[in-house]
């Protein structure tokens, strides 16, 4: 080239390519962003191996355990009451002569106190097809008739609100035998006073 765009000398300027700033921010954004990701997967990893790591096992542990309910010893409401303090009107509803005497007398050798002993009314009369009915007022449900009947098991328990006083009534049906053996009826008087075991708390073993 000639005239003023002559070139002179040894020294010609270097053609260099344009930097790219776009593709740099681009990737130090993208190394910024992975590092977070990194960061946050970490602390992920971490809360799952302490944290809930730990809840899971304490649920796995729960599941695998046999729970276990402890029980005390508690009095009951009313102690039941002794014999002597019982008086038992002794029926018989039965064709066999003697059974009232009979009962009446085993019954007081073991502590009862014996009232009337003779025939059941006619409303019982040869209609007590069981070995026996416990008759006695609304008061005696709790108190004299589960007394009573320990003697005779198999008996029904009535009660009559209409009823006074505190005597009740073994009215003998066509199905009694006998009374209960006099150890089984001792066993179930004790068993009938002993504190009844009620739960309290509940404990877990693995």
């Amino acid at each position: 080239m000639g005239g003023k765009y002559r070139i002179t000398g040894d020294k010609y300027p270097r053609m260099r390519r344009p930097r790219r700033r776009g593709r740099l921010v681009l990737l130090t954004v993208a190394c910024v962003a992975l590092l977070g990701v990194i960061g946050w997967g970490t602390l992920q990893l971490i809360d799952v191996f302490t944290g809930d790591g730990r809840k899971a096992s304490a649920a796995g542990s729960t599941a695998g355990c046999a729970t276990k309910t402890t029980a005390s010893s508690t009095a009951p409401a009313a102690a039941p009451l002794a014999p002597g303090r019982i008086t038992v009107n002794v029926l018989n509803a039965t064709p066999r002569a003697g059974l009232a005497k009979q009962t009446a007398d085993e019954l007081k050798k073991r502590g009862f106190r014996i009232g009337q002993v003779g025939n059941a009314s006619k409303e019982y009369d040869k209609k007590v097809p069981g070995t026996g009915v416990l008759l006695g007022p609304a008061s005696a449900l709790g108190t004299s008739l589960p007394v009573l009947a320990t003697q005779l098991p198999g008996a029904e328990r009535r009660t009559d609100a209409a009823r006074k006083g505190d005597a009740v009534d073994l009215i003998i049906g066509t199905g009694f035998k006998s009374l209960a053996a006099k150890p089984d009826a001792d066993r179930a008087l004790a068993l009938l006073a002993r504190p009844q075991p009620t739960p309290t708390a509940q404990k877990k073993s693995c």
